[in-house]
């Protein structure tokens, strides 16, 4: 889930060059229903989404049984103190500044997806 239709495009690209499939979302509150409908490997979730934030979100998908062991990769501008904690008590599993640091974030893919398994 990405707020910036740019970013969605890039992060894409990246990741499909990688050979994974990319289900995307324009908001919050569709990511949390694509979540629960389609039950991904794992979650890019933007902290900064329209009509349902990306803490929010989270926490929604976390809560849910079926849901809780897909794991949350926050991918945010949001770099100040405190923000990366905020992430991970809201139920992000790891996290990720802007502008995005593509092998530092395909290594955490591949780590969170390992430890999965």
């Amino acid at each position: 889930m990405e707020d910036n239709r740019d970013n969605m495009t890039l992060i894409t690209d990246i990741l499909e060059a990688a050979d994974y499939t990319v289900i995307s979302a324009d908001d919050g509150q569709q990511g949390v229903s694509l979540a629960a409908s389609e039950q991904p490997n794992l979650i890019l979730m933007d902290l900064s989404l329209p009509i349902m934030d990306g803490w929010t979100a989270t926490r929604e998908i976390k809560r849910n049984v079926a849901l809780r062991n897909i794991p949350i990769i926050a991918l945010t501008a949001h770099a100040m103190s405190g923000d990366r904690e905020q992430a991970l008590n809201a139920g992000c599993d790891d996290y990720v500044t802007k502008p995005i640091n593509v092998a530092e974030l395909l290594i955490k893919i591949t780590k969170l997806l390992a430890a999965k398994q």
